[in-house]
């Protein structure tokens, strides 16, 4: 089979397209943050269980397991742009009704049942859907378009610092907005992501058919190659998704505060964790030029502290530097997770493995947040021990498992 390159045969460079591929992620996970702050909150006030909120984030998860290689795979054979018109329209539809659903149970018309069922119909499967196709096309394309380990480990790096971006932006937006009013941020969600399908629609160049894979190939998790990655990736994502639902509880049972305030107070935290996370890719992996390796094991150190710094309630302070960290250590990490098994496969692997890295991240949280939720009504901080011990787990894997020590500096498809 010839494979041709991703160039833009036509002439068209490939970097103002990947700043277009990073807008829409960008725009994707603004909404997506934008609702985390205040999503305890809102659980409470309309009279939902914790592992009711961590049942309808895993079953978004379980979408984005079982699409992710789907999306990846139909981004190289149809192209990256219908494959995002067609994801971005049903996350604006989905997070409409999800708004509208959200403000008739806060005025007591719906009962928490029917309310519970409509959370994991929209939030869930709705936007679990949307949300599966936008890193693995992304990472795809960069793959596509990167020569060597330098280039795309920082290609993959802006994935996650526009991820990060988008974590310090929507917890800005979210808890700001929440001021307001918990259905403010619920409104501004749809919005942005009309915001992408617009941005998509009139500014994204659809390629040739020469720029095609009329078959991609499909990439096993068991595969050898890329099975280390992916359970390193799977630890990581795994500790994150223990705290990363349960902080807004913590926010508020910690320090006593009322709903408007805990999704201030939430946002400030996970404004430290995306602060964190965009100096890490968009100035530490950069600059350093660490091998993955490297940025695997220093990325791997780093969170374990901070995971061991937020299990103790010692205040304000600590609790935002615990995060921060945790932020800086994945966001250092990550890269090498992402870049790492793209350097090992061939051009037409490189959709099947982007929706399987998704996939393997989805993953997690069909576990991770249900688990970390039930963990809290135990003993409020079990999850967050526990998160510290899946790490330090990933730490000595990747100091200690001999695939990390063997990466290629250029892809397996130029060798």
């Amino acid at each position: 089979m010839t494979v041709r390159s991703a160039a833009a045969p036509d002439g068209v460079a490939p970097a103002p397209q990947v700043r277009l591929l990073l807008g829409a992620v960008f725009l994707v996970f603004l909404g997506q943050m934008t609702l985390n702050p205040i999503i305890a909150p809102l659980s409470r006030e309309v009279d939902l269980a914790e592992w009711q909120v961590g049942a309808t984030i895993s079953t978004a998860a379980i979408v984005v397991v079982l699409t992710s290689q789907f999306w990846g795979r139909r981004s190289q054979s149809w192209g990256r742009k219908p494959v995002l018109v067609a994801a971005l329209l049903v996350g604006v539809v989905a997070m409409a009704l999800f708004a509208l659903v959200a403000g008739l149970g806060m005025a007591g018309v719906l009962a928490p049942a029917v309310l519970f069922a409509l959370f994991v119909l929209l939030r869930g499967l709705g936007f679990g859907i949307a949300i599966a196709a936008v890193p693995p096309t992304a990472q795809a394309y960069i793959a596509d378009v990167t020569p060597d380990e330098r280039t795309r480990v920082k290609g993959m790096a802006g994935v996650g610092a526009v991820q990060g971006i988008a974590m310090i932006a929507g917890s800005v937006v979210g808890g700001v907005l929440s001021v307001f009013g918990l259905i403010t941020p619920l409104i501004a969600v749809p919005v942005l992501l009309a915001l992408g399908l617009v941005l998509v629609v009139f500014r994204l160049r659809r390629e040739t058919r020469v720029e095609l894979i009329e078959r991609p190939a499909r990439v096993r998790p068991t595969d050898p190659r890329v099975w280390p990655f992916l359970l390193a990736g799977f630890g990581m994502f795994t500790a994150l998704g223990f705290i990363q639902v349960i902080t807004g509880f913590l926010v508020q049972d910690r320090f006593g505060l009322d709903a408007e305030t805990t999704g201030l107070v939430t946002g400030g935290a996970m404004l430290a964790a995306g602060l964190g996370m965009v100096v890490a890719q968009g100035v530490v992996v950069p600059r350093s030029r660490w091998t993955i390796p490297t940025l695997l094991r220093v990325g791997c150190t780093v969170a374990v502290a901070g995971f061991v710094l937020l299990v103790p309630d010692a205040g304000a302070v600590p609790m935002f530097v615990a995060i921060l960290l945790i932020g800086l250590g994945l966001g250092i990490a990550m890269p090498g997770y992402t870049a790492g098994p793209t350097l090992l496969v061939e051009r037409d692997e490189q959709g099947g493995l982007a929706g399987l890295i998704a996939a393997t991240s989805g993953l997690t949280f069909v576990i991770a947040p249900t688990a970390g939720t039930a963990l809290y009504g135990v003993w409020a901080p079990l999850p967050v021990v526990v998160g510290a011990v899946v790490m330090a787990v990933v730490t000595a894997f990747v100091l200690l498992h001999p695939r990390f020590r063997r990466v290629p500096a250029v892809p397996a498809a130029a060798v």
